[in-house]
């Protein structure tokens, strides 16, 4: 009877340790910060100006496994963005660009992004857009 108390004790304990593992997501002490920059140009493809984008979308995707977004923001008027309270972790980072070539229009953008201990901000840098 002993025996099997201390197997089930070992087997709860173990349990309760696993499922405590944090993963990728809200609830941390972490931030991921960059900004969007954008270049626009002619329908030749000749640069006409840049700017650094305010109220642009940018989205944020826990883990590198997940296809859909979790999180998103705006950017402020200097083209700045912040996701905060973030767990350790892989995160993706993503913002649309124009693409007249594309079928739907856009081209999409990616910055993987690791969270490697509690309490860090990632600074990412700037992003390129570009508008046609």
């Amino acid at each position: 009877m002993r025996l099997l108390f201390s197997i089930i004790s070992v087997v709860l304990i173990a349990f309760t340790f696993s499922a405590c593992k944090k993963v990728e997501g809200p609830g941390g002490s972490s931030s991921i910060t960059g900004k969007i920059h954008t270049e626009v140009y002619d329908g030749a493809g000749n640069l006409l100006t840049e700017y650094d984008t305010p109220k642009e979308d940018v989205y944020l995707i826990y883990g590198s496994d997940n296809t859909m977004y979790d999180d998103d923001v705006e950017t402020s008027h200097d083209g700045t963005f912040r996701f905060d309270f973030l767990e350790v972790g892989s995160y993706q980072i993503f913002v649309y660009e124009d693409c007249n070539a594309c079928p739907s229009g856009n081209n999409v953008i990616i910055v993987d992004v690791e969270i490697p201990e509690k309490k860090s901000t990632i600074d990412i840098g700037t992003i390129t857009i570009r508008k046609e």
